[in-house]
């Protein structure tokens, strides 16, 4: 073998090597992220998984309105992509416990009982008006002693949580919005932003408000970041804050 072949060949051993080495580092940090982010979303290798659908309140027949359909399809393909399992069950069709097996729960306490049964748990600062009457307070989270009210299409909130009651519980997440779209909104905020939620909170809850910006003209694309309201929303409300709280609200 003369010189320019051994190096022909050296050269192509070397590349092998090369290209090896780069598929086996992509590998392990793809698996890395997977792990961090089945870690996060509680759903591990073919593991099971809830999703609780509210109904329209718009509609006399248990219909699911179409934003709700929406972000129901983005969490699909978030458990999808752990190489986990799902089970999709109506607001009034599930008795699971809390812990079980991951859960994401979508709408607000008005249309969906299982949002109202895990606010009124583990939510004890959070207040919905679910009053269905026109007014200005009509959908208005009270968080601690600050209101948030809606201008529909124009500024919207929703609630994103992460829930958990313990090291060994699954989590449950919350998606609880003044307006449809707002649900949809949390779901792709999440979606885009969960590897720096899991680097920030890791695998404890949190309590996020989202605020929808003119939804009539960018849908649920722009999102801001309000608060961390965690805090306030697992702390009682005060006394006198109950005291003056709608009777029709939640």
């Amino acid at each position: 073998m003369n010189d320019d072949v051994r190096n022909i060949v050296l050269g192509v051993i070397a590349a092998g090597i090369s290209a090896a080495l780069g598929w086996l580092t992509r590998t392990y940090a793809w698996r890395r992220r997977l792990r961090r982010k089945q870690a996060f979303f509680g759903l591990p290798e073919n593991s099971e998984s809830l999703l609780v659908v509210n109904r329209d309140p718009a509609t006399a027949e248990p219909a699911v309105h179409r934003f709700d359909v929406f972000a129901l399809l983005e969490l699909s393909a978030l458990i999808k992509d752990c190489g986990a399992h799902l089970q999709m069950v109506t607001q009034d069709a599930t008795q699971q416990g809390f812990g079980e097996r991951t859960e994401f729960c979508v709408g607000g306490p008005g249309s969906n009982r299982r949002m109202l049964a895990h606010m009124s748990a583990m939510l004890p600062g959070v207040r919905a008006n679910i009053d269905p009457e026109p007014g200005p307070d009509r959908g208005a989270f009270q968080i601690g002693a600050e209101w948030y009210r809606m201008d529909a299409g124009v500024t919207e909130y929703v609630l994103l949580a992460r829930l958990t009651a313990g090291r060994q519980t699954r989590p449950v997440f919350l998606f609880c919005g003044q307006r449809a779209i707002t649900n949809q909104a949390a779901t792709r905020y999440l979606a885009r932003n969960h590897e720096r939620l899991s680097r920030k909170y890791g695998n404890n809850s949190f309590v996020l408000l989202l605020k929808v910006v003119n939804s009539h003209a960018y849908g649920p694309d722009l999102v801001e970041l309000v608060a961390d309201v965690t805090r306030a929303a697992q702390a009682p409300l005060p006394e006198t804050e109950t005291e003056r709280t709608s009777p029709r609200a939640s």
